[in-house]
């Protein structure tokens, strides 16, 4: 089977969710023995348009991404719809965003099957203006009217394409990175004066929805002696907002800001933190929770749907979202209470590697592209 892959900036991924989901999913299908093409930005990659190469057995092709007033994104799925053709049994669309061309694909080829997988409700997040909103927005009545098949990567987003469109989905749950070794003497993060379990990690794009505001809010009012916060992501275009994050922290020695992270000093510092803690108010599956679930951290987060999807019976500690005090609390009674957060970690790491495994979600992403056409062959190999 040939399959297009429309909607990442690239791989290998340097930061973003649906980039990381892409390269643990493409390599595990093309294993399968199916042919993968992803289209992506030439400007996140820094690889000449038009200049293939491989990734883990991937073919990636470099389009053109000119900035446009933020519309890269939007330009860049255009054109890779655009080159989509008979070649491809199937055309898989990641985000709503790019969701917009999937009638495309169609017009290139009928005999095409076009699949969307809904990471988020794109058009909730507080970095995108009005006017790249709608657009989302239209890319999420296209998928509705045009794909195949829609994937979701939570239950409350089946509720919503339910409820919104009448359509019916399919849940198909994220997985966490697989990590690479790394220092056992946590030689990084001891260069930046943090102690392995005595640091509070935040994890993700410094963007509005995650909170990352709120945690140093908390964490500045509890004052947790011996400990330290660590907030590691990237902007991800929101300049004004990380300069607050900024001025929240001003003057404070016990926050450091560490920047984006990858390769074995992400996984050194993913695996010397004390509690993972995401407070965000809006987000699909959150890979980088399931990442700490993995490596037996515990995690404190907001109770928002996808939290308690991954946190209830006991495996991390939930809080109000974007309730200060309410979380002021639940951060220091984790600090507080080591043994039992370590239980919950525990629990945590067994629940993640029973309900989310790669190997897992490319046999189900496979079955979906299967139901579509009884001519496509495919070869499940997960139990």
């Amino acid at each position: 089977m040939r399959i297009a892959a429309i909607g990442m900036k690239g791989l290998p991924p340097r930061q973003g969710g649906i980039e990381h989901h892409c390269a643990a999913l493409y390599p595990e299908i093309v294993g399968r023995g199916h042919s993968v093409d992803c289209f992506v930005r030439s400007s996140y990659v820094e690889t000449p348009w038009g200049k293939r190469y491989n990734f883990q057995g991937v073919n990636i092709i470099p389009l053109p991404s000119p900035w446009a007033g933020g519309c890269d994104a939007f330009i860049n799925s255009a054109m890779a719809s655009a080159l989509t053709g008979p070649r491809y049994e199937v055309v898989h669309f990641h985000a709503l965003g790019p969701a917009l061309f999937s009638w495309l694909p169609k017009l290139r080829a009928a005999s095409t099957k076009v699949v969307v997988t809904c990471h988020g409700i794109d058009w909730q997040r507080e970095k995108w203006g009005r006017f790249s909103k709608s657009i989302i927005r239209a890319g999420e009545k296209a998928a509705v009217r045009f794909a195949d098949q829609i994937i979701v990567v939570s239950e409350n987003l089946q509720t919503y394409f339910r409820k919104t469109y009448g359509r019916e989905t399919v849940y198909i749950p994220n997985a966490p990175a697989k990590y690479v070794d790394s220092d056992e003497n946590f030689s990084f993060i001891s260069s930046l004066g943090l102690t392995p379990q005595k640091y509070v990690l935040f994890l993700g794009r410094l963007v509005p929805e995650k909170c990352p505001h709120l945690l140093i809010q908390a964490f500045r009012h509890l004052k947790p002696q011996g400990w330290k916060l660590a907030i590691a992501g990237g902007m991800s275009g929101a300049i004004a907002y990380v300069n607050q994050l900024f001025e929240l922290a001003q003057g404070d020695p016990n926050i450091i800001f560490m920047g984006e992270l990858q390769g074995r000093i992400l996984a050194e510092t993913v695996r010397g933190a004390g509690l993972f803690v995401l407070p965000s108010n809006l987000e699909g599956m959150p890979l980088s929770m399931l990442e700490a679930m993995i490596e037996n951290v515990p995690v404190v987060a907001s109770d928002i749907d996808p939290h308690q999807k991954l946190l209830g019976d006991r495996r991390g500690v939930l809080f109000k979202s974007g309730h200060l005090d309410d979380f002021s609390r639940a951060l220091e009674w984790a600090i507080q209470n080591p043994d039992k957060m370590s239980e919950m970690a525990r629990n945590a790491q067994i629940y993640a590697k029973k309900y989310h495994s790669w190997e897992r979600i490319a046999d189900e992403t496979l079955h979906v592209y299967g139901q579509l056409s009884p001519t496509l062959s495919v070869t499940l190999s997960y139990n």
